[in-house]
Formats: C-alpha cells, sequence, structure tokens
C-alpha cells in the first residue's frame, strides 16, 4: 500500500462539533481532515484566532493532519470569480486571501477551489475577459499564498455544475496561464466519471500538477459505492509517483455518516493493497 495516506472531508458529518469528528474519523483510520469553513462559520472571517488554534490543536490531538479547505466560497454573499463588476471579483480576491490565512493558521496546505456557482461564466460575460480575470486574481493569490507554503487547488467540475473549467485539459491551461508554483490541481473521481476520457488518461495528463485527490463515485457516495474504475485511479495515481493527500468527500446525504466514512476508508485501503 505504500505511503499513501487518506483523509475526509467533515461536512459529510452534519450536526457534529470538530472534536467529535477527529475523534471518530481518527478511529476507523484516516491520517487527516479536509475541512469546509461554512461548517464553522458563515464567513471565515468570523472564525476568531481562539478557534483556529483550537482546530489546529485538536487535530493534533488526535493524530491527525488538517490537510485544508474546500466548499470555500459556499454561502458567501457576494463573491464571484468571473463578475463583470470589478468591485465584486475585488472583494472575491481579499476573500481568497482571508481563506488563505485560515488555512495556513490551522495547519492546513491545500485550498480547493471548486465553488462552482461563484465561478460560473455570467451571462454576457466574454469567456476571454472572465479567463483574463481568473488568471490575473489566481496569479495574484498564489503569490500571496506561498508566504504560508498554501497551495490553491483548481478542481475541473461537471459541465451541469459550472461553465467554466469542465476538464483536465482546461484546468492544465488556467494553471499555465496563471504559471505560479502555488497554483496546483485537485482532481475529483465524480467529477471526472462525468467527462467522456477515461480516468486513468486524465489522471496522468494532470501528473505534473496534481497536488490533491478527492475520493468519491460516480453516484455521489464513497470510493467504492458506485461503479468508477477504481483499478484505473490507484493504477495511474502510482503510476505519476502521486505523493499527496487522497481525501474521502461523499457527495451526497448518507443516513448513516459514521459508517459511510468507516466503509470509505475500507474499500480505498483494499483498493490500494489489491490494484
Amino acid at each position: 500500500m505504500g505511503m499513501t495516506r487518506f483523509a475526509v472531508c467533515n461536512e459529510i458529518f452534519e450536526g457534529w462539533d470538530l472534536k467529535q469528528v477527529f475523534g471518530y474519523v481518527s478511529k476507523v483510520g484516516y491520517d487527516g481532515v479536509e475541512i469546509a469553513p461554512y461548517t464553522i462559520a458563515e464567513k471565515v472571517t468570523d472564525i476568531g484566532g481562539r478557534m483556529r488554534r483550537s482546530i489546529k490543536e485538536d487535530a493534533e490531538s488526535f493524530g491527525l493532519d488538517i490537510v485544508g479547505i474546500h466548499w470555500v466560497l459556499r454561502g458567501v454573499s457576494g463573491v464571484h470569480l468571473t463578475s463583470p463588476d470589478p468591485t465584486v471579483r475585488g472583494k472575491t480576491e481579499s476573500y481568497l486571501r482571508a481563506l488563505i490565512d485560515f488555512c495556513s493558521d490551522i495547519g492546513g496546505r491545500i485550498i480547493v477551489f471548486g465553488s462552482p456557482a461563484q465561478r460560473s461564466i455570467p451571462r454576457g460575460v466574454d469567456p476571454m475577459d472572465a479567463w483574463m480575470w481568473t488568471v490575473d486574481i489566481f496569479r495574484r493569490c498564489s503569490q500571496y499564498a506561498e508566504q504560508f507554503n498554501v497551495y490553491i487547488c483548481i478542481e475541473p467540475l461537471r459541465r451541469d455544475m459550472t461553465n467554466f473549467i469542465n476538464t483536465v485539459d482546461e484546468a492544465i491551461r488556467l494553471i499555465e496561464d496563471v504559471g505560479h508554483p502555488n497554483f496546483r490541481l485537485i482532481l475529483d473521481v465524480y467529477a471526472m466519471t462525468g467527462v467522456d476520457e477515461p480516468i486513468d488518461r486524465q489522471i496522468e495528463k494532470g501528473g505534473a500538477y496534481l497536488t490533491h485527490f478527492h475520493a468519491n463515485d460516480d453516484n455521489m457516495g464513497g470510493p467504492g459505492f458506485g461503479s468508477a474504475d477504481y483499478r484505473a485511479v490507484v493504477r495511474s495515481l502510482r503510476s505519476i509517483g502521486f505523493k499527496g493527500y487522497v481525501s474521502v468527500e461523499i457527495l451526497r446525504r448518507e443516513e448513516n455518516p459514521a459508517e459511510a466514512v468507516r466503509v470509505s476508508i475500507e474499500n480505498l485501503k483494499k483498493f490500494f493493497r489489491e490494484y
């Protein structure tokens, strides 16, 4: 199985406090946790220093890494990456910097930029303009993130979720245009199963930039809950020498989240052992 490390996203545990989450996931064998800020407060700027320190210390007390954060713009009003309004884009850039601060403060290194609704190109906006605005914002934020050893990772998402950055090829083009080592790639199994290209080909294409990985399935459940080809996933992650975290992100509501999370890591360990 090598040195593959497994994390889990916390929002599946609706109504649990973080310390409860940490205690449970460390017990069932995870190495880290990925945090959705909206589960703590509406905005990261509302999360004070004491709370940030306690998140970091509580995770450490259970022997867990805080891997990073995701769902970063969920529930935040007045932010949009490709808005034609420069004031909105400025607010979005400032908020991204606040996310970098928060990620660093809690001991994280990865910011997953999915946020489909807040990146979709609005009607009437020239896609070339949207592209340039995005490149500029991510370049400046990546320069800021570098000071904290934090990496912003762009996540290609299905076309029914967003009209902006749907494929590995588009994500790579954006990464190369931003041209900063702290702007990288995250791939997600559910998103990749929505593209008409074999999953191993997508992973291998993104290999030079791939820094983080979301494990789920084509039915939005945990890894092994659907029919995604995990043999191809494991083989291609090995072939590119992937060293990052494989993080379980269950995208559907589960009646028994604790059980779903436990089965997910059992499945992943089995896949990485057998394939």
